[in-house]
């Protein structure tokens, strides 16, 4: 092989792999924002519990169901583009204004069953995502030993 191609090749790997290691990087690092927006999901959510819990505290039932919805319309709420992952951040966003309205009532029994039923919604979208996720997976990995 002349000494030109093997030079070709050389500089081809070395334009490419820095390329292809930035991607993954950038993926782990949009990995990174999903799961810091999680955990202060779940933060707002367990104040949110303690709230209702505690005392009641309206006002932290409120204004930690405020910060739930603002999560919501981040960039990094949206690991999926389903339809019916859109349905479920939309009863995610009306489970927080029930609780908002609950909490703005001062209704106990209200701002419970909006927790429970934001509860719910998350259970259910964190299994699609799962699902959707499993699905995609199996769809990519090609069929072996056929």
């Amino acid at each position: 092989m002349p000494r030109w191609n093997l030079l070709l090749i050389v500089l081809a790997v070395c334009l490419v792999l820095p390329a292809v290691a930035g991607r993954g990087e950038a993926q782990k690092s949009d990995q990174d924002k999903v799961k810091a927006l999680m955990r202060k999901k779940l933060e707002h959510s367990q104040k949110i519990l303690e709230g209702i819990t505690a005392a009641p505290d309206y006002k932290m039932i409120s204004s930690h169901a405020e910060e739930l919805m603002a999560l919501s319309k981040e960039a990094e709420w949206k690991v999926i583009k389903t339809p019916r992952y859109e349905v479920f951040s939309n009863d995610f966003r009306n489970n927080c204004e029930d609780l908002i309205k609950a909490a703005k009532d001062k209704n106990i029994d209200a701002a419970s069953l909006a927790y429970v039923d934001l509860t719910i919604t998350c259970v259910k979208c964190h299994k699609h995502v799962r699902e959707e996720r499993q699905t995609s997976f199996e769809a990519d990995t090609p069929l072996t030993g056929r």
